[in-house]
């Protein structure tokens, strides 16, 4: 891992996502293109398990590892019961002992406000589901600078 220009490690990003919102989980790497390249960020996604790797583990290690913990939320994330029993619960458990930072990205819409993280602030602003905006680069850019912000506050 480079470091960024001020010296310091790039945070580590944990992607929580459903494998049905690959395209959008691609279209938010794409965005977060220049913080990685700016040494900000390191994301880390289950695509990136290499085959023979013990995908539970390496699942287990980068979700105690991360910084921040993006949760990229759709009626297929909250239907995943593994998602639900594994990512978020120990995503939300890290959140509240103060370990990590969890913020919800609303893909899609879904009836989200009432889930255990519910009382989290979400993005795009006013939790207005990327996939609703007219203009979608515009969701993702509103996302981006959210989490530039959120970078620079740890």
């Amino acid at each position: 891992m480079s470091s960024s220009p001020e010296g310091r490690e790039p945070v580590r990003i944990f992607v929580s996502y459903a494998h049905e919102d690959d395209a959008l989980r691609d279209e938010l790497m794409t965005h977060l293109s220049l913080l990685v390249r700016q040494g900000l960020i390191a994301p880390w996604q289950d695509r990136s398990i290499r085959p023979g790797d013990d995908w539970e583990s390496a699942i287990d290690e980068n979700l105690e590892a991360a910084d921040i913990i993006l949760l990229l939320v759709s009626a297929d994330f909250m239907a995943s019961d593994y998602i639900d029993s594994k990512e978020l619960r120990r995503a939300l458990e890290r959140h509240d002992a103060g370990e990590a930072r969890v913020i919800p990205v609303i893909l899609r819409p879904v009836d989200w406000e009432s889930s255990p993280f519910g009382r989290l602030q979400a993005v795009p602003t006013d939790a207005k589901p990327v996939t609703t905006w007219p203009d979608r680069d515009e969701a993702w850019a509103d996302v981006v600078k959210s989490l530039r912000s959120s970078v620079a506050n740890l």
